[in-house]
């Protein structure tokens, strides 16, 4: 995600699921750690000119504990029926944000299950301390910006940044419409309602990046070693679209470099026939307005951002919310190389610049415990740039990049704290994790503008 003014389970010794009862603080009301979400596989059948939403969700998942219910994520919607393990569900019930399941019988810790969730209703986005998220519609098709507890306003699921499961899409709408939803293509068919598109990630994803895009786009495909590149855009965008995300492919040779392999098969971006506030990013694709594109490059910096979200974010993911700076620090560190990379600004100004702008501002938030509503303030976004910019300077390039190599690589597709960024890069550099907090604390630790040093 920009900010406003910047105009199979993931278990393993290195990325633990946690299970403990305790709810992430800055989302208390959404997951449930007593189990985890292996597989969604979702069957939606939507019609733009109501929208009316029926779904078919079978949820394949694992206790953590034992479970005489099961606690989903869904808000807004009719369920009409629930079956676990194919057996008709004890009870099922809704009440705000939530879908309880009693099953026919106990499911005891580490036993593998199934729900099935039949439902409908006029999906919408939800109301939060970050803005609308979820399920909009536009003036003429669907945007999905789920950031970060949105994903139950179109599917039942286990709502938690950390848990993620493989999906598959298959996805119904008018024939006039294009549907882009995460992952491969596996075909589209005309259907009695209109056309079905399939689609399928074989990576994990957080729940938080499924999305789902529907409106009249052209396709452009560009050319990019190694990494397919597809944009869809309204027809009268097609030139500019062409034009200002044509550096998608120089952009993905240089974080290919810096951070390591792209993480997933290939790469896609939306432009909306609307205006959007802001772009954001989603697993394998990211979503950017008619307003960012201009057939300038007047928006590359928001670019540059959004493409680095696919190895800081969407395939390395925060455990836990107040952690966010390892998603916006890094992405918005990832604007200052590719401003050094095509000649601009070197990362030497851009950091004295930003520097600069935080003394402007108030001084009283600490990027460790941003707290849930100031998680996405601006500061968050440039003192994570800035720490790592100062981690940078003292290591040297090579320990840097490598450490930044080693982050993706040990924690890909999965779950990642500051104590693993921490480690990277001390490996990398030779040195002790606590030389390199002393290196980050001021900047992620402590409310104060520290010298750049």
């Amino acid at each position: 995600m920009t900010p406003k003014n910047a105009v199979p389970t993931t278990a393993s010794p290195t990325n633990p699921v946690p299970t403990g009862p305790d709810p992430d603080p800055y989302t208390p009301h959404s997951g449930d750690r007593r189990w985890n979400a292996l597989h969604y596989d979702l069957r939606l059948e939507y019609r733009v000119a109501t929208n009316r939403l029926d779904g078919t969700a079978v949820v394949t998942a694992r206790a953590a504990a034992d479970l005489d219910r099961v606690v989903l994520d869904l808000h807004g919607l009719t369920v009409d029926r629930v079956d676990v393990d194919g057996k008709r569900a004890k009870k099922s019930s809704t009440a705000t944000h939530k879908l309880t399941v009693t099953p026919a019988a106990p499911i005891a810790a580490g036993v593998e299950f199934t729900v099935h969730v039949k439902y409908r209703g006029t999906p919408h986005p939800l109301r939060s301390p970050w803005g609308q998220i979820g399920w909009e519609e536009l003036t003429d098709g669907v945007i999905v910006a789920a950031q970060p507890t949105g994903a139950p306003s179109w599917f039942p699921c286990n709502d938690r940044p950390d848990d993620k499961a493989t999906y598959r899409f298959e996805i119904t709408a008018e024939a006039a419409y294009d549907v882009v939803a995460n992952g491969d293509l596996l075909g589209k068919e005309r259907a009695r309602a209109g056309t079905t598109w399939t689609y399928a990630t074989t990576d994990p994803m957080a729940t938080y990046l499924a999305t789902v895009q529907i409106g009249r786009y052209r396709t452009t495909k560009l050319r990019a070693a190694g990494v397919p590149v597809t944009l869809h855009h309204p027809a009268d965008l097609a030139a500019a679209a062409k034009t200002d995300f044509g550096q998608v492919p120089e952009m993905l040779a240089l974080y290919a470099e810096r951070f390591g392999p792209y993480p997933f098969p290939a790469y896609g971006v939306i432009v909306t026939d609307d205006d959007l506030e802001i772009p954001l990013e989603a697993h394998g694709l990211a979503v950017f307005g008619r307003n960012h594109v201009d057939g300038e490059h007047g928006t590359d910096r928001l670019i540059a951002h959004e493409l680095a979200h696919q190895w800081f974010g969407n395939s390395v993911t925060v455990a836990r919310w107040r952690d966010i700076w390892l998603h916006e620090g890094f992405a918005c560190y990832a604007e200052w190389l590719w401003s050094e990379h095509r000649g601009g600004d070197t990362a030497d100004v851009l950091a004295a610049r930003y520097r600069d702008g935080l003394l402007e501002q108030p001084q009283d938030l600490v990027v460790a415990e941003p707290g849930a509503k100031d998680m996405f303030d601006d500061r968050v976004y440039k003192r994570g740039a800035l720490a790592l910019h100062a981690v940078r300077r003292s290591i040297g390039d090579d320990a840097f990049f490598a450490g930044l190599r080693a982050i993706t690589e040990r924690h890909r597709h999965g779950s990642v704290l500051p104590e693993d960024v921490l480690d990277a890069f001390a490996g990398t550099a030779g040195v002790t994790v606590d030389a390199v907090r002393a290196l980050t604390a001021p900047w992620i630790d402590e409310p104060g503008v520290p010298p750049l040093g």
